[in-house]
């Protein structure tokens, strides 16, 4: 069972002339366009505060290959771009 619970907000007379104006428009009423835009801004908050997580890529193996453990970046870039161009 979903409950309601009634509450005043202070809103600018003009966003509410407008949002008013937007709900005639949409055929809907203020209150369910206030809603509307209450549940978009609480998701939107929900989604930016999930945490970002790198799947694990990892696979078997020994790790780099000799020549390339002791190498340097440009060593390892030169060997990946070798035989591709100039």
């Amino acid at each position: 069972m979903v409950s309601h619970m009634k509450t005043t907000i202070e809103i600018p007379d003009p966003l509410l002339a407008e949002a008013k104006r937007v709900a005639e428009e949409r055929g809907t009423t203020l209150r369910a366009l206030v809603e509307e835009g209450l549940r978009r801004s609480v998701d939107e908050s929900r989604r930016r505060s999930k945490r970002f997580r790198l799947r694990r890529a990892a696979f078997g193996g020994s790790g780099l290959q000799p020549g390339v453990r002791e190498g340097s970046w440009e060593r390892i870039r030169d060997l990946v771009y070798e035989g591709r161009g100039t």
